[in-house]
């Protein structure tokens, strides 16, 4: 018999709160989280709003918060949310663990992205008469512009890194970045080294933040972002015929996963079980997902093998749902292809209609938003859903939330590149 993988421990830093019961009553209440972009002025970029986290200190969460100074936001979300999630699980000062058997598994983003050194340097080395840039010019600006403690912190292992130093976690230490899928993929992942008998215990989960310059522009580059300026807070609407690309948002999830008999020994609480993962790839293209949807049919078919559940027995999917023209549409199909006829009576919703697309993140905050709805009998909404997609017709749970009591939740992440992650996660019984 395979070793059962728990939740015991979830934290959150999102556009709708600084923890899991904000973040869960906000989505409830169908609250939106975006706004115009206060990180930098955007005025001149042709998407000016974004879901950004507000009023984030990190100081509130751990000590010498000064330490991080030179951190990105992608490394002070995760240590913010990791304190909850230990704090939640019991498990601040590591009594009782062995320390060697407890791991980091994050799905992370790039750290500090020093926009404005990096145009300088462009723009103090560039020779317009020639009409190139000065390579010596350039290297000696940048040998007098950059911060070494700051470039550093761009490196994507510094985040679990962090992390591991500060709560002394000697486990396995992982960071991957598959783009969107990413967060899923670092829970999933985990799970599986609990399952082999790799860790007893991991802190599982994503952060990233591309509410940047940088950001911005290379979404806007793609098309992908929604241009709603003038109602930013009706920009993010999935399923919706009217739908013009997603929102930009940033955060950070992280759960604590744990062998069944580990934390039953230490008389832990346990929020839910971590049952299916599924990961494939689609091997189409790299900005574009396949348009039959074929790695995402295989990945939910995976996930729900692995959880040993048919389709009829999931009682919610949180969508990738990223409200941009392609991807509803075809996750749609997708859902239907592996869903049969119970795709009709089983409810869907993107979280992302209200926090935005948190990225690398995003999976994780979605799948703590699948454990809250097991555990308090409610679903989250679609919120923005006025005018129905003909290529769109499942149930959305459009606007409002509902009550509805369910034993099984598949969470999806389809990240650019064609990767896909579903996860089912499900009420613990003995």
């Amino acid at each position: 018999m395979r070793r059962r993988v728990v939740i015991t421990g979830m934290g959150a830093i999102t556009p709708l709160g600084h923890g899991v019961e904000e973040l869960f009553a906000a989505q409830l209440a169908g609250r939106s989280g975006v706004a115009p972009i206060t990180h930098f002025e955007a005025g001149t970029f042709p998407t000016r709003f974004a879901a950004e986290v507000k009023g984030f200190d990190l100081a509130r969460f751990v000590g010498d918060a000064g330490r991080w100074e030179n951190a990105g936001a992608n490394t002070r979300f995760a240590l913010a949310a990791a304190r909850q999630a230990l704090e939640d699980a019991g498990l601040l000062g590591l009594i009782g663990v062995d320390p060697a058997r407890f791991g980091v598994y994050l799905g992370g983003g790039e750290g500090n992205q020093d926009f404005h050194c990096i145009l300088s340097m462009a723009a103090h080395s560039y020779r317009p008469e020639q009409g190139c840039v000065d390579p010596i010019a350039l290297c000696g600006f940048a040998l007098r512009g950059y911060r070494p403690l700051s470039e550093y912190e761009q490196e994507l292992h510094t985040t679990p890194a962090h992390v591991a130093d500060f709560f002394g976690l000697e486990g396995p230490n992982y960071n991957c970045s598959t783009a969107c899928a990413a967060g899923g993929q670092a829970v999933g992942e985990a799970a599986e080294m609990i399952r082999h008998g790799d860790a007893d215990l991991m802190l599982a989960g994503g952060s990233h933040s591309m509410v940047h310059p940088l950001g911005v522009t290379a979404f806007s580059l793609l098309t992908a972002l929604s241009t709603r300026n003038d109602a930013p807070q009706k920009a993010s609407r999935p399923f919706d015929r009217d739908r013009d690309g997603f929102v930009l948002g940033e955060g950070a999830g992280v759960v604590v996963l744990e062998e069944l008999e580990h934390a039953k020994r230490r008389g832990a609480m346990i929020y839910a079980e971590l049952t299916g993962y599924g990961s494939t790839a689609d091997a189409f293209r790299l900005t574009d997902n396949h348009p039959d949807g074929r790695g995402a049919i295989a990945c939910m078919h995976a996930a729900l093998a692995d959880a040993g559940l048919n389709p009829d027995q999931v009682g919610y999917i949180n969508a990738h749902g990223t409200s941009t023209r392609v991807n509803d549409k075809v996750e749609t199909a997708a859902v239907k292809r592996v869903f049969g006829e119970a795709a009709y009576e089983t409810p869907v919703s993107s979280s992302k209609s209200m926090l935005g697309h948190l990225i690398a993140a995003a999976g994780a905050v979605e799948l703590i938003t699948c454990v809250e709805a097991i555990r308090r009998g409610a679903l989250p909404p679609t919120i923005n859903y006025e005018t129905p997609d003909p290529d769109c017709d499942l149930d959305y749970v459009p606007n409002a939330a509902r009550e509805k009591r369910i034993d099984h939740a598949l969470s999806n992440s389809f990240g650019f590149g064609g990767q896909n992650i579903s996860l089912v996660v499900s009420r613990f019984t003995e």
